[in-house]
């Protein structure tokens, strides 16, 4: 097996050699040999197509995380896991254009087409709920251990309609850079809620006043494209709640509404703000 230095692999396969160091401590691309005594790094010449394959995929755009979970498929399915990153990055980028071109709008005092903002009543109902702090990268799989693992999985039974759909509370903005908090919240069947308490100390059983909510629904079942498109369908909740006069009680929602087409799966992720 011929072996090259790492700055000739560097060159060779057009990653700096800050980049190599890194992605060795990710375990993207781990070299052949390192020299117990110096340290430095050889690399195999059959490495390099792997080492391309990272590089073209970062000049692509895609996060370091999702490039791990690519290299450890087979050819067939990293090429959908890319196709699919990319019509993601398209959706997100057009949600992107969108949000500049509505600022623009703003800056020059022309209201711009929202998304459609309906109102419905929600009515007094028990809760499961805990605060945490999770960043953008977290929250995503943490909701998914609460809600499905431990709450669906564990047998708390669902209350019927739109009462019934979890949701969570940005109590504080979530994004790379900040970490909310964020509440999230589990409705419970009254005539069952301290029993249900009793089973997970951990979480608070709280009461949720009746009130109006207004929300925005995206057009299919799953995920929103990205923040971009969130930013624009939460920022038209908050102009239709100012135009209207109805100031908004507590954080934004994220509601998991269950899509019956899908028996109760692939939910429809709705964005909510409760209304004095």
């Amino acid at each position: 097996m011929s072996m090259v230095s790492i700055g000739e692999f560097s060159r060779l396969s057009r990653l700096s050699p800050k980049a190599l160091r890194l992605y060795d401590e990710l375990g993207l691309l781990v070299p052949a040999r390192v020299d117990a005594e110096t340290g430095y790094r050889w690399y195999a010449g059959t490495q390099l197509d792997q080492a391309r394959l990272v590089a073209s995929l970062r000049r692509a755009g895609v996060p370091l995380a999702r490039i791990r979970a690519i290299l450890a498929l087979d050819p067939a399915s990293a090429a959908e896991e890319v196709r699919a990153y990319w019509a993601g990055a398209e959706a997100e980028h057009a949600a992107q254009r969108v949000l500049v071109g509505r600022l623009v709008d703003r800056l020059q005092g022309r209201k711009s087409a929202m998304y459609e903002v309906a109102v419905r009543d929600i009515p007094e109902r028990r809760l499961l709920s805990v605060v945490g702090r999770a960043g953008q990268d977290e929250l995503e799989p943490m909701t998914r251990e609460l809600f499905v693992h431990r709450l669906r999985r564990g047998g708390v039974p669902r209350v019927e309609g739109i009462a019934g759909a979890p949701f969570t509370i940005y109590h504080g903005e979530v994004s790379g850079d900040s970490d909310g908090p964020v509440e999230w919240c589990w409705p419970v069947p009254g005539d069952r809620t301290a029993e249900i308490a009793a089973e997970f100390p951990d979480l608070t059983l709280r009461t949720e006043a009746a009130h109006q909510e207004a929300f925005v629904r995206q057009e299919t079942p799953g995920r929103w494209a990205g923040t971009a498109q969130v930013e624009v369908a939460v920022g038209a909740l908050f102009a239709w709640a100012s135009e209207q006069g109805r100031p908004p009680s507590g954080g934004v929602r994220c509601v998991l509404v269950p899509d019956p087409a899908q028996g109760g799966n692939g939910p429809y992720v709705e964005f909510a703000l409760s209304l004095r």
